[in-house]
């Protein structure tokens, strides 16, 4: 079973693990207007977080949407969010070059990315992760933040995208 840490607090994480080389497994999230997003099956920036709620997931949605405008890849982030609050986030912090989409429905994308958090406060949401597929669906880089409460290596991530 993979883990992160929270807070300096190992947490276990469930679901099937997928590593580069995979093909993304293909599931839907729900958009902010309640129309089902597919992943998966083209070129992506899969951005997880467990909250848009709080002050590192929202300004890893803002710097994530200031890339998505300079790439030809689709940028979803994806939470537990329900999407009224997604599309909330989005109209108050000026968020129009990404997608996000919830997992609230029926937690497939947590679960077939390997990203749910099993135990610890926050169990049942997900953990800060980053996923970039291809156009063939391939995963071609995959970040599992070692800690959540902090931000991804943009660095490396921007780099794949390109």
């Amino acid at each position: 079973m993979a883990t992160t840490n929270l807070s300096g607090n190992p947490v276990n994480l469930a679901g099937t693990e997928i590593n580069v080389g995979d093909k993304a497994p293909v599931v839907n999230v729900v958009g902010q207007d309640l129309s089902d997003i597919e992943i998966g099956k083209k070129a992506q920036v899969i951005v997880v977080v467990p909250s848009l709620d709080t002050p590192v997931c929202a300004a890893e949605t803002r710097k994530f949407n200031e890339e998505a405008a300079k790439t030809d890849a689709e940028v979803v982030v994806v939470s537990m969010d329900l999407p009224f609050a997604m599309g909330r986030f989005c109209t108050t912090e000026g968020i129009e070059n990404l997608k996000v989409g919830s997992d609230f429905r029926n937690k497939d994308f947590v679960n077939s990315y390997g990203v749910l958090i099993a135990d610890g406060p926050l169990a049942g949401v997900a953990c800060r992760a980053i996923f970039i597929t291809d156009e063939s669906g391939t995963v071609i880089y995959k970040e599992i933040c070692p800690e959540i409460t902090e931000e991804p290596n943009y660095e490396a991530a921007l780099a794949a995208i390109k």
